[in-house]
């Protein structure tokens, strides 16, 4: 982490949203008809990462990810991760990746929690992933210290792997936060589960992957440069501009060249994805 010393405290630029959804959850009174609670954020997280793994945008030190924690009981894990599984197929079949998954188990060594604990949460895990029906493999004690762990790899066009997406499941956390909420049962309190959940993971890291995967050839509906009107003179310049309004009212992004550029150099300067 970043740490730093201000008045005489000690502060750190934020690594991870995870405690701050916690306390979000433990602000108020909860009840078990709000489960599952699912908390979203696209916030700038930041790590110390070592100077020599910095890597273009594959890794950086200031990034943004698409952060979710669903709190919910355990008998709605199942149904929570299957839905997850499912947003993440189709948000990928969007960019056109194809994925393979991995069940990353109990930590050999170091882990939070008891060794019953993780036999439960690995079993939810593989009957969620025998459902789904894509293949999957199993990465012997690569999880989390605090809980196993569903490993999602896109291939870029040149079959590269990479990791965008994450979900975990995590029992402890809300331990340690004494997460509670009102169970059915008039008196009796339940522990909340954890689900972390990422799907395009840091987004810095994916569009790297997806200019690797579409070589720079941007797809129209996500092209940053849509439609370019060039003008053979500046002083069809007006004329230009009422193209542009009409194309813009019919819900399109387009950009005006009215320089006094040539029409050869127009072409050369001007990048757009194909139609």
């Amino acid at each position: 982490m970043f740490v730093f010393d201000c008045d005489k405290q000690q502060f750190a630029l934020k690594p991870m949203n995870c405690p701050g959804h916690c306390l979000m959850f433990k602000s108020i009174h909860r009840s078990y008809r709000e489960l599952p609670l699912r908390f979203a954020e696209f916030g700038v997280l930041h790590r110390n990462e070592v100077h020599g793994s910095l890597t273009g945008l594959t890794r950086v030190r200031r990034f943004q990810q698409d952060d979710c924690h669903i709190f919910c009981a355990p008998n709605q894990i199942e149904q929570e991760i299957s839905s997850n599984l499912d947003f993440l197929r189709e948000v990928y079949g969007i960019f056109g990746f194809t994925f393979t998954l991995s069940l990353s188990t109990r930590p050999k060594e170091k882990f939070l929690g008891t060794v019953e604990m993780w036999d439960n949460a690995e079993n939810a895990l593989r009957r969620v992933l025998e459902k789904f029906g894509s293949p999957f493999n199993i990465k012997d004690g690569d999880g989390a210290f605090y809980g196993p762990k569903i490993d999602i790899q896109v291939q870029d066009a040149m079959e590269r792997s990479h990791q965008c997406a994450t979900i975990q499941l995590d029992f402890n956390l809300p331990i340690r936060f004494e997460l509670e909420f009102d169970t059915e049962k008039e008196g009796e309190k339940g522990t909340p589960v954890i689900v972390h959940r990422a799907v395009y993971g840091s987004l810095e890291r994916f569009i790297a992957v997806l200019c690797e995967h579409l070589a720079g050839k941007w797809p129209f509906w996500l092209s940053p440069r849509q439609i370019m009107i060039c003008t053979i003179k500046p002083s069809h310049e007006n004329y230009g501009l009422l193209v542009k309004q009409k194309l813009h009212d019919a819900g399109f992004d387009p950009e005006l060249d009215s320089s006094d550029k040539t029409i050869m150099k127009k072409s050369q300067t001007t990048s757009i994805g194909p139609i």
